[in-house]
């Protein structure tokens, strides 16, 4: 049970990291004072391009997928392969680094739902680029996807431990998105731009 925990608290450590505070500063910006004010890729990616935003993206989801990766690796059962994925999608959301202030989650919930389900996945990526070219707005394409991963998980793995952890991280990614909610209805949230 040692290792378990060791890696449960490493992989909250791991998802603290603010990949995009830190790819931002690195190119003198601080990304919590441009745009939306949120660490997270969408916002980086229209303040400094294409590169940083794609390079923080990429940074989020591996926070979330490496940990659930090495979890498996060494065997770990259901509850600490979940254990290990909450944590490091809570050490994004909830940053140590930042006074528990971080993004949206949805990078960080990519990779460990990569690490749990890969073939969940591919549904749920093609439901938000059907969303996303339709509509333009990334936020709705998020949240739906997040929406539909608990039932993707359940129908592919059949596994209720990790399927209540997809539904732990979806419900949470949704929530951390009720500004973006409340712009949808408004018509005033922004459209992504290519």
């Amino acid at each position: 049970m040692l290792n378990e925990l060791i890696l449960t608290a490493v992989a909250y450590i791991v998802g603290s990291i603010p990949t995009g505070l830190l790819l931002a500063r690195a190119s003198g910006v601080d990304i919590r004072a441009t745009g939306s004010g949120n660490i997270g890729a969408t916002n980086v990616y229209r303040t400094l391009g294409r590169t940083v935003g794609i390079a923080t993206l990429l940074g989020d989801c591996l926070k979330g997928l490496v940990p659930v990766l090495v979890a498996r690796k060494l065997g770990f059962a259901d509850p600490w392969v979940a254990a290990v994925g909450l944590a490091a999608f809570l050490g994004h959301v909830y940053t140590i680094f930042l006074g528990f202030k971080g993004g949206k989650g949805v990078a960080t919930a990519l990779g460990v739902f990569l690490g749990v389900s890969p073939l969940s996945v591919l549904g749920a990526l093609a439901l938000f680029i059907g969303i996303v070219a339709t509509t333009r707005y990334i936020s709705l394409g998020s949240i739906i996807a997040a929406a539909a991963m608990p039932f993707l998980v359940a129908a592919v793995e059949r596994r209720p431990l990790l399927v209540g952890m997809t539904l732990v991280i979806a419900v949470i990614v949704i929530v951390k998105h009720r500004e973006n909610i409340r712009r949808l209805r408004e018509g005033t949230e922004n459209r992504f731009k290519a």
